[in-house]
């Protein structure tokens, strides 16, 4: 990952789009050599006026005052390891938030800002988060329960990288099977936190089971819209579940 960031830095990013009641996302940039590559945030309205922040990306300021309205940041989540970019900026701007992150993960995350938990402390009985099986604990998953449906936001374990940006970025993607062609688990994954695949794919084989699943938010690349259950489960076979 790239080195880092101290102070809030806004790169290239797209609109806050709201996808459920209370539930924002947004598109961001990397700089890489020779391209952009895909990065999402996630947002997450909580009861007492509060907001839970998956992986963040720092906005202009009318995008952050659109979550701000939405409720005060209370939690800033890493979702693994590697999402530690902008997560001391973040704490710098909102130091009453708590850092949240998976245990595998807290070593990591802890050199650049202290960890205030790695369970779910959120309070919200529409907002669950657990630890990916398969993985070390170092990975993720968030379940929001919104409009009566349902809405799993995921890290690294799955990506939808349709449209990279520039051949550093499409020769990246095409290389590490960041789903170019179809939401998949990347080669970059596999080889550094899959620890237990037949862990990990029956974990994506019980997450199809929700009859009430609407759409996938991943860290990489479009909201999984279509057919989301589906996804899973050709997820969850390509891992022998």
């Amino acid at each position: 990952m790239p080195k880092v960031h101290e102070t809030w830095q806004v790169e290239p990013h797209g609109r806050l789009e709201t996808v459920a009641t209370g539930l924002l996302t947004v598109s961001g940039e990397i700089q890489m050599p020779l391209g952009h590559f895909p990065r999402r945030m996630t947002v997450i309205g909580l009861t007492g006026e509060r907001t839970a922040i998956w992986s963040c990306i720092p906005l202009a300021e009318p995008e952050m005052r659109e979550i701000e309205a939405l409720g005060d940041p209370a939690f800033l989540i890493v979702p693994g390891a590697g999402h530690r970019l902008d997560i001391k900026p973040w704490k710098l701007r909102y130091p009453q938030a708590k850092i949240v992150c998976p245990p595998g993960a807290r070593e990591a995350v802890e050199k650049v800002v202290k960890v205030d938990s790695t369970a779910d402390i959120f309070d919200d009985p529409s907002v669950r988060m657990e630890t990916v099986p398969g993985l070390g604990e170092k990975e993720a998953a968030l379940f929001v329960r919104r409009d009566g449906q349902t809405t799993l936001v995921v890290n690294d374990i799955l990506a939808n990288v349709r449209h990279p940006h520039g051949i550093g970025a499409h020769i990246m993607a095409r290389v590490l099977g960041f789903g170019v062609d179809r939401p998949s688990t990347p080669r970059a994954a596999r080889w550094f936190f899959v620890q237990d695949g037949k862990a990990l794919g029956a974990a994506f084989r019980k997450w199809s089971k929700d009859p009430d699943l609407e759409r996938i938010i991943v860290s990489h690349g479009d909201v999984i819209a279509h057919k989301p259950r589906k996804v899973l489960e050709r997820v969850a076979q390509d891992f022998g579940a």
